[in-house]
Formats: C-alpha cells, structure tokens, sequence
C-alpha cells in the first residue's frame, strides 16, 4: 500500500517541486495540499507545469491522522508556529524544508544524508538543509572527517544561485528586469546557513574553530547554486581525490568529477556534482546542484525515502537539463 503524503505551504516553488517529484513517485500518493490563499483552486492553477499530471485540488483543510509523511514548506517561522496549533499524531513523520528546527531543537535530525543517513532513517523529524548550506557542506565534508580543516584557519567560498532562491514572491531583485544580464552579491560574510555549516563541521571535526568567508551572488538564471571554495591544503591532486571519492562512496547523488564542471550538469536533478583540484597548497573545490532539487525539495525526498525504508534513488531518477 503507498505511503499517504500531505504537504503544508503549497504554492511556492519549493513545494511545486515536491510535487512533480512525489506524484511520480511509485511508493507515495499525495493525499493533500494544503494553502489557505489558494484553496478550492486546482492545483495545476499555480503550479502550471503539472498541467496534465494531476487533479489534485488546494484544501484550507489538513488532515494529519490521515498521512503518513508530512512535508513543512512554509516559510522560515511558520513551522514552529504551526506546531504551537497543531496537535501531531503519534507516528507521523515530518520534513521540514524551513529553517526552524536546523539546529536540532525539539527532537529534529539535520537531514543531510551524506553525513547523517544512519540518523535519518531512525527518526521521525528531520529539518531539510538549506540549498547554500547543503552545497557549501558537500564542499567540506570529506576535509573535516578526516580532520583535515585548518583549525583556527579560513575557508573562503565565493558562491552564485538562481532566481528561485529567492522564493516565489516577486521583489526588487527577482524581477526579470533587473535580475537579466546582472550579477550581484547579498549578505556576504552573514549568511544565515553558516549557523548550521558550522554545526556540521564542529560535528565531525570538533573544535576545527574554522571562519567560513561566504560571499553569496545573486546570478542571471532562474536556478541553480555554483559554489566555488577554495582551503589550504597539503594533499597531493591524486589524494584528494581519492580522500573525496571515498567519503562519497555510498551517496548516490554526490558525484565526484575527474575534469572541471559546470552548472547544467546539475540542474533538474538531485545530483550534487563536485571537481577538486590542488593549486600550490590551495585546494579548489567546485560543486553544482539544484537549489530546488538537491538543495530543497529533491533532498526531502531523499530525506522521506531515507525514513521510509525505500532506496534513496526512488522517484528521483531526473535528467540534467544540460541542452
């Protein structure tokens, strides 16, 4: 019997990719989509690329005894408060794609399978990554497992993202005219996703004391993160490589590329794909992912099929849109 699926905070980007994934997904049936401002309309009314794929319908209603994997994707804070009105039933399972419970609090397990998947699959919470941190950390993991990020030293990461990540709401610098043919940076230095990088980091390479110097970019695509880091090093090209590819070896949707990498060999998948090479000392690390996929919704799904027993491949065997 499939696995019934509710989702809270229905219309934005995140949850429309949610959708496409989990209406095609062989072992789940969505059995709601909650959104109060669109309620009665179809889905397809919002999310116009499923035109042809569902018949579902917007509920004001959310019925949590009748799920079993409830998807949070309203914005940051409301997650907390939707918990404070409503009761969970017991046995549940939540995903819960806002930043609210990133730092672990109320029984929640960071949902970033490449360094917690043992974790995720005995838990019934888990707090989907930020797309930035979630990009960020796969360019390090493998460093600070074998203990190897310079303690008290800096990181320096430059990174740029698609459009989307801003959200579905229109603003000053999603708008079309302004974002094409532009590049910009935002909260550089401050970015919140260096709270739960950090934690991460310190998790598996304790007191590392790193300082993270993250300048994020605005760029001229609708999506997408390329994140360019660079740490000093003393490995040789060849064993870093292999120190990267053997951390990786059991996560089907990290890739580690032999030659340079670009951003369409990620987008519209769950692929996070990575090229280390060495630079006199520097080590370059390059990675490219789906903020919406990977990075967001792709990575949920990952996350449920995690706590669900299924392999972590189904329903997200997705074609790159490199043409």
């Amino acid at each position: 019997m499939k696995k019934k699926i509710g989702i809270i905070g229905g219309a934005g980007y995140t949850a429309g990719e949610l959708l496409r994934l989990l209406i095609n997904h062989p072992e789940v049936e969505v059995a709601f989509v909650h959104s109060t401002s669109n309620a009665g309309q179809p889905v397809t009314s919002v999310h116009g690329g499923l035109l042809g794929e569902t018949d579902l319908i917007f509920s004001d209603s959310h019925p949590l005894d009748e799920v079993d994997v409830l998807f949070l994707c309203s914005a940051h804070g409301h997650s907390r408060k939707f918990w404070e009105e409503n009761e969970r039933p017991a046995g549940l399972k939540v995903v819960d794609l806002a930043q609210d419970f990133r730092d672990e609090s109320n029984g929640y397990v960071y949902g970033l399978p490449e360094v917690n998947a043992s974790r995720i699959a005995s838990s019934d919470s888990v707090a989907n990554p930020g797309c930035f941190a979630t990009a960020l950390q796969l360019s390090l993991l493998p460093l600070a497992a074998a203990g190897m990020l310079p303690v008290n030293g800096e990181i320096n990461v430059v990174a740029l993202t698609g459009s989307t990540g801003a959200g579905v709401k229109p603003g000053a610098t999603t708008h079309f005219s302004w974002r094409n043919d532009n590049v910009s940076v935002y909260k550089p230095f401050t970015h919140q996703h260096l709270k739960e990088i950090g934690m991460t980091l310190d998790q598996l390479q304790p007191g590392n004391a790193c300082r993270i110097n993250f300048v994020p970019m605005r760029g001229d695509f609708a999506r997408g993160i390329f994140a360019v880091t660079t740490v000093d090093c003393t490995l040789s090209e060849e064993e870093v490589t292999k120190l990267y590819s053997e951390y990786y070896k059991e996560s089907p949707f990290t890739v580690i590329s032999d030659s340079p990498i670009d951003l369409k060999q990620a987008v519209n998948t769950n692929k996070a794909v990575i090229h280390v090479e060495i630079h006199d000392n520097k080590l370059l690390v390059t990675c490219a992912e789906d903020n919406l996929l990977k990075g967001a919704s792709g990575q949920a799904v990952q996350n449920m099929n995690i706590m669900l027993g299924f392999d972590q491949r189904t329903g997200l065997r997705l074609k790159p849109s490199a043409f």
